[in-house]
């Protein structure tokens, strides 16, 4: 008897010592009440940064950080007042307005503007930035918002460069990134690279080159403010370029609301407003 009594005792603390650590080892996997509430919020906080765009962003910061030149009239460049404006600039403005934010310009050299927008350093790039091809792989572009020529301007002494073809051999001075240069290369032209239009034009003056491919509108504001400027356009391309709004991929809703707002103020008529002001002429088509 005493055998069988000590034995079912046994068998009794076995099984208690059983449920017990059974019961311990559930509570120890079974997170606690804070945790698990520590844990969702994490989880919906991260749920809400995913889907948060950057119009929305955009819209939340209450500004849009434009990439310009500021040395490119009369697209984006200071006035006699140091105060940045241009053609571009009141684009990129009256786009902002209708976003309902303020636009913030960032500064920086054309050949630097793409690296700026890959390292996000702004939102998008209004700098009269030619819709490529190549371009659209890497970069996404609102509707064109302005069309021009691209025209072979040389100095007024110049005997020997009548037209495109004639660059073979000869110094031509082209920001290097720009779709310009392309044309440049393609007429057998050896380049000098520049920071840009005003630049360029320098150099030619200088005769330290001998001519220069740049933006025909670029072209006709200089002589309208140097009518006697030593230079002369001897030749233009035949197809027109469009530019746009260029961004980083990946932001479909900032796209549709830059194209809306493009859209919004032709229809209301800014954009000829603004267009008349800078040449005179609607120069969206």
């Amino acid at each position: 008897m005493k055998k069988q009594y000590l034995s079912a005792g046994m068998i009794l603390l076995a099984s208690s010592l059983i449920f017990t650590a059974c019961g311990t080892k559930e509570t120890a996997n079974k997170p606690s009440p804070t945790a698990a509430a520590t844990k969702e919020a994490v989880a919906k906080e991260t749920a809400g940064q995913a889907t948060q765009t950057l119009l929305d962003t955009i819209k939340a910061n209450g500004k849009i950080r434009v990439g310009t030149e500021g040395t490119y009239a009369p697209f984006t460049y200071h006035d006699k007042d140091g105060k940045l404006t241009g053609f571009d600039v009141e684009i990129a403005q009256e786009i902002a307005k209708k976003l309902g934010v303020q636009a913030e310009f960032i500064e920086t050299k054309w050949d630097g503007m793409f690296a700026g927008l890959d390292s996000k350093r702004f939102d998008i790039v209004v700098n009269e930035v030619t819709i490529k091809d190549d371009r659209k792989v890497k970069y996404d572009f609102s509707d064109p918002y302005i069309v021009s020529k691209a025209v072979l301007i040389v100095h007024k002494d110049n005997k020997d460069i009548k037209k495109l073809t004639d660059l073979k051999g000869k110094k031509a001075g082209q920001s290097l990134t720009s779709n310009l240069t392309e044309i440049a290369k393609s007429n057998g032209a050896e380049i000098v690279q520049t920071d840009g239009f005003n630049q360029a034009i320098d150099l030619l003056l200088s005769k330290r080159i001998d001519a220069t491919i740049n933006d025909g509108l670029s072209y006709l504001d200089l002589k309208k403010q140097k009518p006697d400027v030593a230079i002369q356009v001897v030749d233009e391309t035949k197809e027109a370029s469009q530019s746009a709004v260029l961004l980083n991929k990946g932001n479909k809703e900032l796209v549709d609301a830059v194209n809306k707002a493009l859209t919004d103020s032709k229809k209301d008529g800014t954009y000829l407003k603004i267009s008349e002001k800078y040449f005179g002429q609607d120069v969206s088509k």
